[in-house]
């Protein structure tokens, strides 16, 4: 039996940047970091827009605006410090009608609360910054920019091998067992034994918890997001990022224009049911997972009091002019063929008994156990602060979450 001083469950951003500052902390510390996947990055990290956000959105005193505004400043740093290309290339959110703009003051105000510059955007200075988006006012948010998250990965994931640590990958775990003095893993076909267990298990953390000997109070419900790809000739269409004003009656921001690091231009997401924890594929079903979340109270509480919108997210999923209608609504020069296919995602929702979405992150522990049962957007963009604080409460284990 191989031991370690802390074991990370999974591989993604969060996962390796929380085994990179339980490296920090405690300098010689043995760490293994063990993903199910054959690569690093597989899941949300390695299927998202690519956005580093600046936390505009969140409300004040969350920790998603806390982790997100030094998160923001974080990325740029370790991916200047390791030559990781990245751009500020700015966001415009975009209002289109008299409910929109009374919204989009009133965010101008939670920018304020969250020590977020923003810039207001009259019409007329919009078309000036974006001739092909149309709108009545706009915030424009200076600090956004874009990078490619698998990158930031695989950096993360070189240092931690440098640093000392293991990294497995194809490696699923079977079996967790918490005693007194250790946590025991059984993964592929290995055992190991750990002072402390991390799990960051994205789609899977209910499970991984269950397997753990908790029994959580959540549900993951998987939410496929699906994107489409601007052809090239059509590249320039937008220099920002182009959002909708987000609706506070809707779990999810809405269909977004993002210029991509590598030149490109994405449409998306919508927010439809996924019938498959891991299925990027369209039509991909896993009855397991069907079954999983259509057996937990809260799932229904979710589809009842979201009916509406879910029956429009799905018809827009099925019929491309709806998902063109909500694009055009801001880029009216927008035609049907410029929707190309591009690669899905997955977002894992926690969702609890009752039936709230968990907006904010969310931790789970025992004695010598951390989950991360929920790293909503903009995870991503907070990794390096997200795995600060789990490294700090793993090494403070009484502290209550």
């Amino acid at each position: 039996m191989s031991s370690y001083d802390f074991l990370v469950v999974g591989g993604g951003i969060v996962g390796l940047a929380t085994a990179r500052d339980l490296q920090r902390r405690r300098p010689g510390a043995s760490v293994l970091v063990i993903e199910k996947e054959r690569a690093l990055a597989a899941h949300q990290t390695g299927h998202n827009s690519g956005v580093i956000h600046a936390g505009i959105y969140y409300a004040p005193g969350s920790l998603k605006a806390r982790l997100c505004r030094a998160g923001e400043a974080a990325t740029k740093e370790f991916c200047t410090e390791h030559g990781i290309p990245f751009r500020t290339v700015g966001k415009l959110v975009v209002a289109t009608d008299d409910a929109e703009v009374a919204r989009l003051r009133a965010l101008r105000g939670r920018a304020a609360e969250n020590g977020i510059e923003v810039e207001p955007v009259d019409a007329a200075r919009l078309r000036e910054l974006e001739p092909n988006v149309t709108g009545r006012e706009a915030l424009l948010v200076p600090a956004t920019g874009i990078v490619d998250y698998r990158r930031v990965a695989r950096a993360m994931a070189e240092g931690v091998r440098a640093a000392g640590g293991r990294i497995l990958t194809g490696t699923a775990v079977t079996r967790i067992t918490e005693d007194d003095d250790a946590v025991r893993v059984v993964a592929g076909g290995q055992e190991f034994r750990a002072g402390r267990l991390v799990a960051c298990a994205g789609v899977q953390a209910d499970r991984v918890a269950r397997m753990g000997g908790l029994a959580p109070d959540f549900r993951i419900v998987p939410f496929r997001g699906e994107y489409f790809e601007l052809p090239a000739e059509r590249t320039g269409l937008v220099e920002h990022l182009i959002y909708p004003v987000p609706d506070p009656a809707l779990p999810f921001l809405g269909v977004h224009l993002s210029p991509t690091i590598d030149g490109r231009i994405t449409v998306g997401p919508n927010a439809v049911l996924g019938l498959a924890r891991e299925g990027y594929r369209k039509g991909a079903v896993s009855l397991p997972d069907v079954l999983d979340y259509a057996r937990f109270p809260g799932m229904w509480r979710v589809a009842r009091a979201n009916l509406r919108t879910g029956a429009a997210e799905v018809a827009n999923s099925v019929f491309r002019p709806g998902y063109l209608r909500q694009c055009r609504r801001y880029c009216p020069s927008l035609r049907l063929s410029d929707l190309r296919p591009h690669p899905a995602g997955i977002r894992a929702q926690a969702v609890l008994a009752d039936g709230t979405l968990v907006q904010d992150f969310l931790l789970r522990h025992t004695p010598r156990q951390l989950h991360v049962a929920n790293a909503p957007s903009p995870a991503a963009t907070s990794a390096l602060p997200i795995g600060a604080m789990i490294a700090a409460r793993v090494l403070e284990p009484t502290k209550t979450t």
